[in-house]
């Protein structure tokens, strides 16, 4: 089984595109490398203040996909200093 998980972030204090990839890249290192999840900006690259990210992964267990992609969904809420978490949702496919 395929679930993605989708996060809205809103980055207030942004004032350039660059600068919003260099509050990204780091988080989305960090959830690669911590939760071993694919992950990548999939929305909203021209805007400065917010973007969506995805996250995905793969196994044969529904509830170990679901409970894997909360555990990433609750640590960028309580971890990520650099923006607000708008909306987040987890899909199968």
């Amino acid at each position: 089984m395929l679930a993605v998980l989708t996060i809205h972030l809103r980055l207030p204090l942004c004032s350039s595109l660059k600068e919003k990839r260099g509050r990204i890249k780091p988080l989305l290192s960090r959830l690669h490398r911590e939760f071993n999840v694919s992950v990548a900006e999939m929305d909203l690259q021209d805007k400065w203040d917010e973007t969506i990210i995805a996250c995905a992964m793969l196994n044969s267990d529904a509830v170990v996909l679901r409970q894997s992609l909360q555990s990433v969904a609750k640590w960028v809420e309580a971890n990520w200093p650099d923006g607000d978490v708008w909306d987040s949702k987890i899909e199968f496919v």
